[in-house]
């Protein structure tokens, strides 16, 4: 009881943080370049982590590090630079709801690549968090007053990096800590992301008043939406499937339309149908 109880807390708590990113990318991409944010964020999370878990990456064997490079690549460096270059040219809104591809692909790709399993309910549920984001997609309307589908696609890879993340971790780093695992994940980014702000020339610009205010959005999503939420995110893998552990993703949608509300956006009858038919989606997913 206490594990399934766990489960949802940790579940929620991950809804509600990376629901929130979005937000926080567009607020950021007022003054950044999207290779600055993703930098940025890979820096803030990385020196975070560090602080809070450098004791632990002497848990990790040495023959886990080609998995510890290869999940830093595809769950986080990949993903990070293809949002926020993504979010140049579609709305925060739209970008949550597409990330909702990411238990879709989880399915596919523990099936074919992994040799996992799945029951029917659990398809089914994919199924239809899916069918309520089309919803959500289709009569919802964008800050952009349309979908630009060259961005479009680029959520769609990063959902697939996801995918292909939440399999590895579950088949080849399950006895590493979750704080070892993204710990290193870091260590091994740190680098590569100041190579890539040095080159985008983010010191020239740092001390400008806006850029400052864009910054410190930044240090909100690594901290807490890079940092934290990977942290949950790891241990919710661990401790439950990777399908449950990706279904996260059908809440994304619902937080991101929340502060499109506190925006002044309005929800119509359609995309409160959505949003229960993936609320539906996510149970049947979770179910074993």
């Amino acid at each position: 009881m206490l594990s399934k109880n766990n489960k949802w807390f940790l579940f929620i708590m991950l809804s509600l943080i990376w629901g929130s990113s979005f937000i926080l990318m567009k607020r950021g991409l007022v003054a950044l370049n999207p290779y600055q944010l993703g930098s940025l964020r890979i820096v803030f999370a990385a020196i975070f982590l560090l602080l809070i878990g450098f004791r632990s990456l002497a848990q990790i064997p040495a023959q886990k590090w080609r998995y510890i490079i290869v999940t830093a690549l595809f769950g986080i460096f990949l993903p990070v630079y293809l949002f926020a270059y993504a979010q140049t040219g579609i709305s925060s809104s739209v970008s949550g709801i597409l990330n909702s591809l990411t238990p879709l692909y989880t399915m596919l790709l523990g099936i074919l690549a992994f040799g996992l399993t799945f029951k029917r309910n659990q398809i089914i549920g994919v199924i239809l968090g899916l069918s309520g984001c089309f919803l959500l997609v289709f009569y919802g309307n964008t800050s952009h007053g349309e979908t630009h589908y060259f961005y479009a696609i680029l959520v769609v890879l990063g959902t697939f990096c996801y995918a292909t993340n939440v399999n590895l971790i579950k088949k080849y780093l399950s006895d590493v800590t979750p704080l070892a695992i993204i710990t290193a994940n870091f260590v091994v980014l740190f680098i590569p992301a100041l190579v890539i702000l040095f080159c985008c020339d983010y010191g020239s610009i740092a001390t400008k008043p806006e850029v400052i205010h864009a910054t410190f959005f930044i240090v909100v999503l690594g901290v807490i939406g890079t940092g934290v939420a990977n942290l949950i995110y790891y241990k919710l893998i661990q401790i439950t499937s990777p399908l449950f552990a990706s279904s996260v993703t059908y809440f994304i949608p619902l937080v991101a339309m929340s502060w499109g509300l506190l925006d002044g956006e309005i929800l119509n009858t359609l995309q409160f149908l959505g949003a229960f038919i993936i609320l539906v989606g996510v149970y049947m997913a979770s179910k074993k």
